[in-house]
């Protein structure tokens, strides 16, 4: 079981490169500890702004160093950046297509028993709504670190939502299939397409385990780009199945399964079936237990496509 948070990692990748680039500079709203970004303030003092539980200095301020001619990350709880923050991630960041990065740490339910208040179950909507704002959700460790290298070499605004603890991996060491922007297609099949994101991308690929078991055939779609989405990608899984069920940690309203959805209806059209967190107020307990409780699990995903297809 992997002990590396996606959290962790991108401290550690910003880390290797702000040694030889000062302008790389991290934010924090008094998360630094939550955000794994004690090591990088404690190494790199002068390449660190703290600016307290102040969430919408955060962005700006990240906008105006940017204008500057840094490099920002500004680190927050996805459950507050995506909404405090809201407006200066529309005006000062995307509107002007500022190179800012802001990393929505401990998304969707992560923080647990904290309840609502503490819960991002609407950013992917809202930062997705905005233009020139781009939205990722890695899958693991490895694409986390693929991804974080990739954002480093370009100067355009992005959204990207981590979870709060280390989540089993997805891909192997070594091999860990990237391109920017596209989706990886972790299997082919012909009876389903699952279409995952973020942490619910490995139930997906074990729920097409344990369909083959039962001979069905699924594909199984990691959809980390949710904006831009890889509209391709889903054409062709969709043409490819009798069905499509998208998978995320998330509200049903705005976020990947509608965005498939309406790609499916004007391509190649197919039932969607979108799993998602439910619209009231989520059960109070840990990650494992609300996924479970929901059926947003391996055992939940194969029971719905063997609905769906039955």
């Amino acid at each position: 079981m992997n002990k590396i948070a996606n959290r962790q990692v991108i401290c550690e990748v910003l880390m290797e490169h702000a040694k030889e680039d000062k302008d790389i500079v991290v934010l924090c709203s008094d998360s630094r500890g939550s955000a794994s970004m004690t090591p990088f303030a404690d190494t790199y003092p002068e390449q660190f702004v703290e600016v307290g539980i102040a969430e919408q200095d955060l962005v700006s301020i990240s906008a105006g160093l940017a204008k500057c001619g840094k490099k920002p990350y500004a680190a927050s709880p996805a459950c507050f950046l995506s909404t405090r923050s809201y407006e200066q991630a529309k005006i000062d960041c995307a509107y002007s297509n500022t190179n800012v990065k802001l990393i929505g740490i401990s998304g969707g339910i992560s923080y647990g028993a904290l309840g609502m208040s503490h819960h991002s179950a609407q950013d992917i909507a809202a930062m997705a709504a905005i233009p020139n704002m781009r939205v990722y959700l890695p899958s693991d460790h490895l694409q986390t670190r693929c991804l974080v290298e990739a954002l480093l070499k370009d100067e355009k605004p992005a959204y990207i939502r981590v979870g709060r603890n280390a989540v089993e991996d997805v891909y192997e060491e070594g091999n860990v299939p990237f391109e920017m922007d596209k989706a990886t297609v972790i299997r082919q099949g012909t009876d389903v397409a699952l279409i995952a994101c973020g942490e619910m991308v490995k139930p997906a690929a074990d729920a097409a385990k344990l369909l083959e078991e039962k001979g069905i055939s699924a594909t199984v779609v990691d959809m980390y780009c949710v904006k831009p989405l890889d509209q391709d990608a889903v054409i062709r899984a969709a043409q490819n199945a009798k069905a499509v069920i998208t998978v995320e940690e998330h509200s049903p309203f705005g976020g990947l399964g509608s965005m498939v959805a309406q790609v499916v209806a004007a391509n190649c059209p197919k039932k969607v079936v979108n799993m998602t967190l439910p619209d009231e107020p989520v059960i109070t307990g840990t990650s494992k237990e609300v996924f479970d409780y929901y059926g947003l699990n391996a055992e939940g995903i194969a029971k719905k496509a063997e609905e769906l297809l039955g």
